[in-house]
Parts: C-alpha cells; structure tokens; sequence
C-alpha cells in the first residue's frame, strides 16, 4: 500500500469511526427499553449492556488506542490500561450512586479533548512546543474518571431505583472491562504487526494526526449538541 493509499484508508477510517462514534454511542432502542422496564438486580444483562457499551463506544477505544500507541511491554500497556480503569470504574460507581449529574455533551466533549490530547502528546507536542513533559500515568488516570462520568451520564437518564442497583453497576462495570479488553487486543494485534513495517515510523505520525481530527471533530459534534440542546 503506497503512502497517498495509506493515507486516504486511515483518514476514512478514523474519520467513519469518529461519525460513528457521534451517532451510536448512545442507547440503542432494544437495550432502553430493558432500562427502563428493569426492577431489581440484573447482573448478566448489565454486564452485556457494558461490554457492548465500551465496543461501540468509539471514543474511549480512540483514546485507549493513543494510550498503548507506543507501549512495547506488557507490563506497561497492563500500568496504563490499569489506570484508566480504575480512573472510570470509580466515577461510573460515584456518578451514577451519587447521582453526581454532568451534561452529556460537555463530558463527552471533555473525553474527545482526551483523544486530541493523546494523539497531540504521541507526537511529541509538549516537548516540542513547551519543553516538558506531563506524567503520562497521571493524565491517563484524570481523562479515565472523565470517561467514567461519561459512562455514567448515559446510566443516569434512566433514573434506575435503589434495589439492585449496585449490583447492576458492578456487572456493567465488568462488561465495560470484558468489552475494552477485546477491542484492545484487536487494536494491538494491528500495531503489533505494523511495528515491524518499515512504513511504521510514518504511520505513527499519520495515525495520532488523524487522532487529533477524530477528536477535534468530535469536540465540535458534542458542543453543537450543547449549544442547541
């Protein structure tokens, strides 16, 4: 594949998954109809309902995918995807027990900020421009507790009553995990293979550019969203 092909490919690529990330990342009408008809605890159901969430949910695979774009290790990528869990398993349970209410369009344009920022950092923005480094664990584990009040913000529309409920969040929180695992190995399997291409060094460069217009788009989709809500 020559470049101007790898180019076109990726663009389209990111660009359909940005798009579909708009328009598919809330609730589909079969899985808001259980919502709201639920009572109790539904602990199978809820854990499908996350690992399905985390597959279609394109701008936290987005993210993930600038977070291990350059993780070797396996013991890294586990560090950091261990932090982004934990990051979104605890405001997913604080938001939706506390009832803690942030607008889905502003979070959701704040989890699109975190893919601009990552594919910005992979390139080498701050030490470029500014001369220094952020702690990259740190940033991985602050846009993850943003990611997890986005999770939230689309359980707590359906008002769900206190019995069970902790139950269904622990197993949505674990579909959420089963789901992020699978597209993740995906994700690595492609980088992994690419990794030994001498066209890697310039796909790198072309794939977090092309993170940035994902997520610039995005940001422009959630705040038109906010602004004509």
């Amino acid at each position: 594949m020559n470049y101007k092909k790898q180019l076109f490919f990726s663009l389209s690529l990111l660009l359909s998954i940005a798009v579909g990330s708009a328009l598919a990342h809330g609730v589909d009408d079969k899985t808001r109809s259980f919502l709201i008809g639920n009572e109790g605890a539904a602990f199978v159901p809820f854990l499908y309902i996350g690992a399905k969430h985390m597959i279609t949910g394109y701008d936290h695979i987005l993210f993930l995918v600038g977070v291990i774009f350059f993780l070797y290790k396996p013991k890294d990528i586990l560090i950091y995807v261990s932090f982004f869990t934990i990051g979104h398993s605890l405001t997913l349970l604080l938001g939706v027990l506390a009832n803690i209410s942030i607008n889905a369009y502003l979070i959701d344009a704040i989890i699109a900020f975190s893919i601009v920022y990552k594919g910005f950092d992979n390139l080498g923005g701050f030490q470029k421009l500014f001369g220094f480094q952020p702690n990259t664990k740190a940033t991985v584990l602050v846009f993850g507790l943003f990611h997890g009040f986005g999770l939230a913000s689309k359980l707590q529309d359906f008002k769900f009553a206190k019995e069970g409920l902790l139950t269904n969040l622990i197993g949505f929180n674990i579909g959420v995990e089963i789901g992020q695992f699978l597209a993740l190995i995906l994700v690595l399997l492609i980088i992994s293979a690419w990794r030994y291409s001498e066209s890697f060094k310039r796909f790198s460069t072309l794939a977090n550019t092309l993170l940035m217009a994902a997520g610039f788009l995005l940001i422009g989709y959630q705040l038109t969203g906010y602004f004509t809500q």
